[in-house]
């Protein structure tokens, strides 16, 4: 054995089997946000490089690169704004009929049977990107919380995120 295997618990068999997420750390450090907001930039690329799954007039509905579940959606406004209430009428209008056409999308696309459905405004409400408001679209599955998340801290993906983009994009509803 080598003077590191005799460090406790480096090395050491104890049967636990272990997932390895390391695009997580990009997240965790921060990485690959580049200059300005990302959702800002997301309109300028190609639908299938900004895991756009439809885009309207005034918001889009985009895959959130890091998911809490498969599928799952945000709505965006184009507009760069924060607050809901900074919104106009008919953005505030495109943006609940996006929410109600990204729920018809799981369903349809994935059998989704139930949403959680929200926004956090501010950074101290838990917004990742506070600066340019958007809403969280997660369908959710019965059984769908396992030990995984809860010992593991660990969401088992079942599909590469330009699959899910592709199959939610064909399942758009479009009225």
């Amino acid at each position: 054995m080598t003077e590191l295997e005799h460090q406790p618990g480096v090395g050491v068999p104890d049967g636990w089997q272990r997932i390895w997420m390391p695009e997580r750390m990009a997240y965790i450090k921060g990485e690959g946000k580049g200059d300005g907001c990302a959702f800002c930039r997301i309109p300028d690329m190609s639908d299938d490089d900004g895991l756009v799954v439809a885009r309207g007039r005034h918001v889009y509905a985009v895959l959130n690169l890091y998911p809490y579940n498969a599928g799952h959606l945000m709505v965006v406004p184009f507009r760069h704004v924060a607050s809901y209430v900074d919104l106009d009428d008919a953005e505030t209008l495109e943006f609940g009929d996006f929410t109600k056409r990204c729920v018809g999308a799981l369903v349809s696309a994935a059998g989704s049977q139930g949403f959680n459905i929200g926004m956090n405004q501010g950074s101290v409400a838990g917004a990742g990107i506070a600066e340019h408001l958007h809403q969280h679209i997660v369908p959710r599955w019965g059984g769908d919380t396992n030990f995984m998340p809860v010992v593991g801290r660990t969401k088992v993906l079942p599909q590469l995120l330009r699959e899910t983009r592709e199959l939610l994009a064909k399942a758009w509803p479009t009225s």
